[in-house]
Formats: C-alpha cells, structure tokens, sequence
C-alpha cells in the first residue's frame, strides 16, 4: 500500500521493564502517515474512505492523530465526522440501521466522532498494547441527503488525513517454563512474550515470589497479570495478583504466534520484584500420516473422485484413534479470481465425523480474502442413518480450534461461529463480511444427547469459500469491486430503493409499479424530441435533425438500461449507452446554438464536425465534468452574440429585427432553457428524478422547437422534400442558368 512512512528511530532512553540480567528495555519510535482523501456522504459503503495502517511486533503504545480540513466556506455549517475502527479486516459498519442478510455475523467496531465546529478539527486516540497487524480505518460523513450533487459546482469539501505514532520495544523477553526474574514499578511494566505452537489445547503463565525492597516479602503483590494483546474486540485477560502470585489460564490459546505478557504494578513509588514462568499443555495431536510415497497433490487430487469417505490420512481407521488424537483432514486451496477463493476437502466433498474424536479442518485467509465475504455451508447426509436424538456440532473460529466441543465456541482469546446440523435440520449457513486475516479452523463432532441410534460414523459436506459480496447482492443490487490503494474489497451498491449489506432490506423498496413508472417516464418523455426533428427537416436543417435523432434514441435506451431490478432494457454495453448519451445531449446544444448564428453552410459544418471530436473526446476524460458541457455551450452562445451584435451593427439596427421572433420564439425559448437547467442543477433528488429528469427533456426538446430559427433565404427554393431530389444540371460545380424570358419573333 502507498503509504508515505516516515520512520524515525530514535533512542528513548530507559522506561521499560528490566530484562533478567538487570538490564532495561528500550523502546523506539516510528511515524506514518497516510495522505489526505476526500470525504463523501454516507449512502453505501463505496463512499467510505478506507486507509490501513500496519502496526510491528512488540508495540508498546499507539497513537493515532486524526486531522479533518474543511475546503471552503460554502454554508458548511456543523456535521459529524464517523470514523471506524477494526483489527484484522476492514469494519462492517451499518449507520442507517439496516438489516444485514439472514445468517450474517458481524465483529463489533470502535466508533469515534468529530465535530467539524472550525476549519479544521483533529482528534487523537491512544492504545496500550496493540495487537500487531494490519488495523483498517473507515471514514464518512454523515448519511446522505438524496440530492444529487453534480460536478463542478461549488459545495462543502471536506479532506481527511491520520498519522500513527508507535513506541515499540527491541529487545522483549521471551518467556520460558523455567522461572524468569522481572520487575515493575508504576509506569514501568515488565513486557514479555511466549510462543504458542500448533495444537496447544491450554497456556498457563504464573506469577510468584512477590518481594520488594532488600528482599523483603511483601504481604501483596499489587500487580496485574495481562496476556494478549488490545484489538478493541475481546483479546485480552487480566489477573489481578493478591498475596505472594497469581497465575493465568487461556483455554484454546492461538496457535503458531507469540502473544504478548504484560506486569503491571500499581504500587505508589515502589519497584515489585517478581518471578515468573509459562507452561502449555498438548491436550489434542493429530495422527501421524508417516514417511509415505502416497501423500502427493496428484493422489490427492486422485481421491477426490472416489465415492467412499476415506480420509487423507494414511491409517483411514479413524475409530481406532487413541483418545486425545485429533482427525485433521488436508484442505485444498483454489484461488478462482480476485475476492474469489474455494476450499474443498483434500480426499473429497465429504467429511467423517465420530462422537470420540473431533474432525479438524483448517482455512488460510491471507490479506487478499479480507476484503470478501467468508461463507461456510454444512450439509448432513442422512442416507441410510439413523441419527436419533444427536447432531453434528460445528465451531469455526480463527486463530485456534475449539477442540472440546462440551466448551463454548469461543477461545482463549476471540470469539468464534457455531453451528448444528440434525436430521431435521440438515443445512446450516453461515456467513462473514469482512473477515480477519488469519488461519480459521472448522471443528467437527458428533454431539449425541441421549442415544445415537446407529450413527456412530456420519458425513458432512463443509463447503467454505471466499466470495466478493453476499450472493452477489441478488437481483436489486450490484457487487462492485473497490481499492484502497493496493488493497481490494468489494460491496454492495443498491437500486430502487433496496438497501443493506446484501441489499435485502427493503424497508424503503420501491414497489414494481413505481420502477415501471420511472422507466416509461424516462423514456416516453424522450419522444418530445420527435417535433424538433420535424421541424428541423422541414426547414432543411438536415444535420441538425440527425443530430436530434441520435439524441432521443440513445437518451431513451440509456435510460431503459439505467434502472433498477427487472425493469432494466439494454440493447447494448452500459457504458457505451452512457456515453452517446451524453454526447447526444451536448451536441443537441451545440448544433442548436450554431444554427441560430446564421453564420456560412461552409464554416457551420467545419463547426460542427469539429465541436463533435472535441466533445467526444472532454465526454470520454469526465462525462460529468461541469467544464465540458459549459466549455462548448459558451463558446458557441459567443459565436452567436458575435454574429447578431455585427448584423445589428451592419444594419443599424436590433438582430433579430422582428419583435415578433423575440416575443414568440426567442424569449420562450430562453425560458425553457433557464427552468430546465435550474431543475437539473438544483432540484434533481433521487426520490424526485424520475420527474424532474422527464421534465428536463421536455423543456430542452421544446427549447428547441423556439429556438431554432426559420428556414434560410438560400433554401426558399427547396420546398418539402424537394432536397432529396433537388437534379439541376451542372458543370464543374457551377450550375447553368435556365433564362425564364420567352423569345418574341416577328415574322415579316
């Protein structure tokens, strides 16, 4: 990610705990930043300015500076700034109150606000010990108010920028089983760390031998044992010491990584002089596959085809397991396309699941997979099985495994996702927007309650896989895929009124027979382009018509393809719509303008041709960009004042000379021009738009029938049709002149 770092070492002399030799930590300080972004209203999570910021090991404190600058005075007045707050994984958020979709579970976010009450607000937040990692910021204003807001024209900007300013320790001790001797003192905490390795089942870490002075037994330790580290979810466990110790148990610690151990004394003015040692337990192993030639990817991918429910697993017996041992099934990873990856069972879509050992299967979600959806669905085959009164219990979880299915689901230190599968409810789902970062671990078991009936060995199909958004945001909503720099993450854009994460909720849906409306308004209202088109063919403004033509065919089927839900039509590529679209509507102005200057056929079409590339290009940079429809609007309205103001100079007199012209055509014209542009500028809503845009067609279609002026002096002989076959004889370009005057002889 673009990060701009700026990292400064420094030596920050002795503050820290003292290390078994007696010496002291020390602690240096590094600086980020990231840059400014502009902020945006609320309306779906695309508007969401997400920044990641990536915190090192044996971070002692973190402090982040939050800087929002407003950009200009524009009657801003006073709002709220929401930020957001995740370890791990972006942060699902939800400020409107939306239902999420059936079976979605959600990590709870610290929300942080600020007032925008100056120019420029700022805020800090501090956090001890933080867990190490890649933590995830969200930012918005608040929700938006359904007015469309077009480019160019002056509104409240707002920029928003964080800074990170860490403490981390060099030289941290790593605790062992034998005895170490530490110290603390008020603001001086002694700060350790232990490795937990693969398929620890407990993490046991005690403090004794509590003394301070010259060796003095102190009656209390006044001391506070933490294990973990701060990820503003659950992460971490505080002992508070009494007497000589204390000691701490995690059940189902997290696997593979070092977690933090802190000492912290609230003695006034003395230094605690304390021993302390950690220890873990192996209460689960898996068995043991051996040395053999058969255990390749291709056998893998070989037994996958088989129809039994073997296992990976060398010795397939899984019911002759010793007691402890843990089934731990090979998982196969296929990475499909971007957010889009697939687990399977390495043997097979199918999983055997006992009541005496615990079935263990294990995902890796790299950071790539965090910006997806994590969907996991349990199948129970229940052919030719009695179940009776058991189910099969599911725990996934990341970081361990709840290998004892009598615990909660739940480890040591984060929370985790049960389900059940029975005989009368043999499917189970569950998904998770957003997920963390880390290894995930699906545990298997058949729970049975009073008797099993004959289900002593069942199969369950797991299929856990990584998609972009919630089935693909069904049919009222688009999965669009968005980046933060380099990091990628998809969400749900939603349409006729539907919202939500997975667009489900539709407590503000448009019904069918108001999206029906839209889409005829819309279209139907294109067809007032039909009189100028009349018009401008009987006057033998032949391009111009064509150019009116182009506009009402695109205009209506862009708008047929730009609805929501089943409503939509298109005849081709959206973006191509959109853009002969706009083309047509600002060329329609452009022809217009130009042929109300009254300037030479020659110079008009050279105007013309060269007006359309140059609005096709400024279309294909910003369609919506304010300077590329006002930049050819204004250039041709001066080419028109130029030639009328030296026409009315030339001839002394007010061009266009009839009063007529101004009072019926001209000033009505105008009028339509002024209301519909208002209408689009500053009354254009989401809720209205449908009306407001319909109108807009009509009043620029009528704008012309005023507007376009009457047939020219050189195309009087060309009546009706008379164009199409208009057959004068002539010679290089020159047409021959018939002599109308009949010959008088005089016969003598």
């Amino acid at each position: 990610m673009e990060i701009h770092i700026l990292t400064i070492l420094m030596l920050f002399g002795v503050m820290a705990a003292a290390v078994s030799d007696g010496g002291e930590m020390t602690l240096v300080q590094e600086l980020s930043s990231n840059p400014a972004q502009k902020l945006s209203r609320y309306g779906w999570y695309g508007n969401v300015r997400l920044a990641m910021f990536r915190i090192p090991d044996n971070t002692v404190t973190a402090r982040w500076l939050f800087t929002v600058t407003r950009g200009n005075e524009f009657h801003c007045g006073t709002l709220n700034v929401t930020m957001y707050m995740r370890w791990g994984a972006p942060p699902v958020i939800n400020p409107v109150g939306r239902v999420f979709p059936n079976n979605t579970m959600t990590s709870p976010v610290l929300t942080l606000n600020l007032p925008m009450t100056s120019p420029q607000s700022n805020t800090t937040f501090n956090l001890s010990n933080p867990a190490p990692g890649d933590w995830y910021l969200a930012v918005h204003l608040p929700q938006d108010d359904g007015r469309i807001q077009h480019k160019g024209f002056p509104s409240c900007t707002y920029s928003f920028q964080p800074q990170l300013s860490i403490r981390r320790a060099v030289d941290t001790t790593i605790l062992q089983a034998t005895p170490l001797t530490q110290f603390a003192a008020p603001g001086r905490p002694a700060l350790l760390r232990v490795f937990i390795p693969e398929f620890v089942s407990s993490l046991s870490v005690s403090v004794s031998g509590c003394s301070w002075g010259e060796g003095l037994v102190n009656g209390d330790c006044l001391l506070v044992l933490i294990l973990g580290s701060s990820s503003l979810e659950e992460g971490l466990v505080t002992v508070n010491c009494s007497l000589t110790g204390c000691s701490g148990i995690l059940l189902a610690p997290p696997w593979n990584t070092w977690m933090r151990v802190t000492v912290e004394s609230y003695h006034s003015n003395r230094t605690t002089n304390f021993s302390i040692s950690a220890n873990y337990t192996v209460g689960w192993k898996p068995q043991n596959v051996g040395l053999s030639s058969g255990d390749n990817v291709n056998s893998l991918h070989g037994s996958a085809t088989s129809t039994g429910n073997t296992s990976v697993v060398v010795n397939p017996g899984l019911h002759h397991v010793s007691s402890g041992c843990v089934w731990n099934v090979p998982v196969l990873r296929d990475e499909l396309d971007v957010l889009s990856v697939r687990f399977s069972p390495a043997n097979g879509p199918n999983v055997t699941v006992t009541s005496t050992q615990p079935t263990l299967l294990t995902y890796s979600l790299d950071t790539h997979s965090a910006g997806g959806t994590l969907n996991l669905q349990l199948l129970l085959n229940t052919a030719n099985v009695t179940m009776g009164n058991s189910s099969v219990s599911a725990c996934l979880s990341p970081w361990a495994p709840v290998l004892n299915h009598t615990q909660p689901c739940h480890t040591a230190l984060f929370p985790g996702y049960e389900l059940t599968v029975s005989a009368d409810v043999p499917r189970s789902l569950i998904r998770v927007p957003f997920p963390q970062a880390a290894t995930w671990y699906l545990v298997l078991q058949l729970t049975c309650y009073s008797e099993c009936g004959n289900a002593t060995i069942v199969t369950v199909t797991p299929e856990l896989y990584v998609s972009a958004c919630i089935e693909d945001c069904g049919i009222y909503g688009e999965c669009r895929l968005l980046r933060s720099y380099s990091f990628l993450y998809a969400a749900c854009v939603c349409k006729a009124g539907w919202s939500g994460w997975g667009c489900t909720d539709d407590i503000t849906a448009q019904s069918y027979s108001r999206q029906l409306t839209a889409v005829l308004l819309l279209t139907i209202s294109n067809l007032f382009f039909i009189p100028p088109i009349v018009i401008a063919v009987r006057r033998l403004y032949i391009t111009e018509a064509s150019v009116y033509l182009f506009t009402m065919f695109f205009s209506t089927f862009y708008h047929a393809c730009d609805q929501p839900g089943v409503s939509a039509m298109c005849i081709m590529d959206y973006d191509t719509l959109q853009f002969c679209d706009f083309l047509g509507s600002v060329s329609s102005i452009w022809v217009t303008v130009l042929c109300m200057a009254r300037i030479t056929d020659t110079l008009k079409h050279m105007l013309f041709m060269l007006g359309s590339l140059l609005i096709a290009m400024s279309m294909q940079l910003d369609r919506r960009g304010l300077w590329n429809m006002l930049g050819p609007i204004l250039f041709a309205v001066l080419v028109m004042g130029t030639t009328w103001v030296y026409r009315g100079v030339k001839r002394r007199r007010c061009y266009p000379p009839s009063w007529r012209r101004w009072v019926l055509f001209l000033l009505p014209g105008l009028a339509c021009v002024l209301v519909g542009v208002c209408l689009y500028v500053f009354a254009e809503t989401e809720d209205n738009y449908l009306y407001t845009h319909s109108l807009w067609h009509v009043l620029v279609a009528s704008s012309v029938v005023f507007l376009l002026p009457p047939r020219g002096r050189d195309n009087t002989r060309l009546r009706g049709w008379g164009w199409l076959w208009d057959r004068s004889p002539q010679i290089c370009g020159y047409t021959l002149c018939h002599s109308t005057k009949e010959e008088l002889y005089t016969v003598t």
